[in-house]
């Protein structure tokens, strides 16, 4: 049996993230409400309520929903959460969770025919959900008891634990009768969800915040707070404004706002690796990517270094492969330094003027801040020294994602896109976005990327059942990216929140996607 405390030999952990632990305060403390930005950013993304079509928000969601497992605060190893240990077997193709005792905000007992239920809806692609692509090597869920949830595999999937922790786990006798297809959009998730979590779902009062109660009956005792609330802004300085003014506690902040924090004792910094590579993704179905050297002359030509100083403050470092982690970076790719003389040779000899010449590349977007604004401007100006003329376009993410995700979509509407996908602390996740099997509908491999090297090293990568051979098959990938460019992989960026200096035992970690991972928000508090 192994303990959910140590590392799962399922998982390759691709590095260690900054996470901080606001300490104790001398003082009495408050019983009352906390209010912050809790979301995706600065300005949130209102009506990201669902876990299973949710790619990020994971912060808040998991203060009143729970996974079986999830990551440690430090996103070093996986730890139980609703489930108190796990086996696997000696092929690797069956998983045995033993759940740990816990109501759901009714009452009700949560059991393994719960956990049953939600992964296969997170399977199910009807259901809107995000995960399945993921899970498609689960053949089978089995409820054995009450306490016992078997998973069985058709082929061994090193990523299959990091997986489960985005799964939040949800209430078969809530949900069982709303049709699959029904129900991403059902008003569930914003009017009377049920999780089994610290904290349960009171209000939500339509793009302006969310309100959630403490759950008095909560397995890991009695929060801390009477109330969590997560606030909606309409952009960062609104957000900004109010963490000043002390109306919220704590709020995500991109790195050129820092400068309002740094050095005040009334508020504490936080900083880690994002693990986002932000890229430009090249629609491989538009035919003026067609040709390597295209894509060379785009990394060629934008000066990643001065970007990275002058709009991030140095707060990034340069990629170029999807990976970052430096066990998973092979030695001795190209560095694609900026170089605008190569960049016009390469298209010259590619043919840019009868390919494409002067008209204008849609380049879409879902970063709508003022850095991201500043940053497609850069990317604009650089491109167009070269003689690549793309315009800029930021949507919100739901317009975005029924742009990118559409089965057929219209060429002219993304020819690039400027997005970015997490790869920590599990290097498999990055498959989906790559991998010829995951291109829409199936999967959300939006720039509809195939090369077969790339998804025969994805495979290989993620059917690697040996640990101490899986480093060496995502520096694989990493090769073939490099080589190809599948996209144009730009830099990592570093994340940033600031919490009032008057949280007490408050956790956040920078993680991908906002986690999750070990919070305790039943013990978050505010000092007076």
């Amino acid at each position: 049996m192994k303990r959910l405390q140590r590392l799962s030999s399922a998982i390759a952990l691709s590095a260690i993230m900054a996470t901080t632990v606001v300490p104790a305060l001398a003082g009495p403390v408050q019983a009352a409400t906390l209010s912050g930005g809790f979301d995706v950013g600065p300005g949130g993304f209102q009506g990201n309520f669902n876990p299973l079509a949710a790619t990020g928000g994971f912060t808040w969601l998991s203060v009143y929903f729970e996974p079986l497992v999830t990551y440690d605060e430090k996103l070093e190893k996986v730890v139980g959460q609703l489930a108190s240990s796990y086996e696997v077997s000696p092929d690797q193709l069956t998983y045995t969770f033993t759940l740990a005792d816990a109501k759901w905000h009714d009452g009700k007992p949560f059991t393994a025919k719960d956990a049953k239920f939600t992964i296969e809806l997170a399977k199910n692609a009807k259901t809107g959900s995000v995960l399945a692509a993921r899970l498609n090597a689960v053949s089978s869920v089995e409820a054995k008891d009450d306490k016992t949830l078997v998973i069985k595999l058709s082929a061994p999937s090193a990523s299959l634990m990091d997986t489960l922790t985005k799964v939040m786990m949800l209430p078969e006798h809530a949900l069982s009768q709303i049709p699959a297809d029904q129900l991403a959009k059902n008003t569930w998730w914003s009017t009377a969800p049920i999780g089994t979590g610290p904290f349960k779902f009171s209000k939500y009062v339509t793009d302006q915040y969310v309100e959630l109660v403490a759950n008095t009956d909560y397995r890991g005792g009695k929060p801390a707070m009477e109330k969590i609330i997560n606030r909606y802004f309409a952009n960062p300085a609104a957000a900004i404004a109010a963490l000043r003014a002390g109306e919220i506690q704590f709020t995500y902040v991109d790195s050129n706002d820092l400068k309002a924090f740094n050095d005040n004792k009334d508020f504490r910094v936080i900083e880690g690796n994002s693990f986002v590579v932000n890229y430009l993704g090249f629609n491989h179905d538009s035919p003026i990517w067609k040709d390597v050297r295209v894509r060379q002359a785009v990394m060629y030509a934008i000066n990643r270094d001065a970007i990275i100083q002058s709009l991030y403050g140095g707060a990034a470092k340069p990629a170029n492969c999807a990976y970052v982690a430096d066990q998973v970076v092979p030695k001795g790719i190209e560095a694609y330094a900026y170089d605008p003389e190569k960049a016009k040779q390469l298209l010259k000899e590619a043919g840019w003027d009868e390919i494409n010449g002067n008209k204008p590349i849609t380049l879409l977007t879902y970063y709508t801040t003022p850095l991201a604004a500043n940053v497609m401007a850069a990317v604009q100006a650089m491109l167009a020294q070269v003689g690549i003329n793309v315009t800029p376009r930021a949507v919100d993410t739901p317009t975005y994602n029924s742009i990118v995700l559409n089965p057929t979509p219209d060429v002219a509407q993304f020819q690039m896109v400027y997005a970015g996908l997490q790869n920590g602390p599990d290097p498999g996740s990055i498959n989906v976005g790559l991998n010829e099997k995951q291109i829409p509908p199936t999967g959300p491999n939006v720039a509809r990327v195939r090369m077969p090297m790339l998804t025969a090293a994805l495979d290989a990568a993620l059917g690697e059942t040996d640990a101490a051979k899986r480093d060496g098959r995502y520096q694989e990938v990493c090769k073939v990216m490099n080589k190809e460019l599948p996209w144009g992989p730009l830099w990592v960026a570093k994340r940033y929140g600031v919490a009032s200096a008057k949280l007490k035992d408050f956790i956040w970690t920078p993680a991908p996607g906002g986690g999750p991972y070990q919070a305790h928000p039943e013990k978050w508090a505010i000092a007076e």
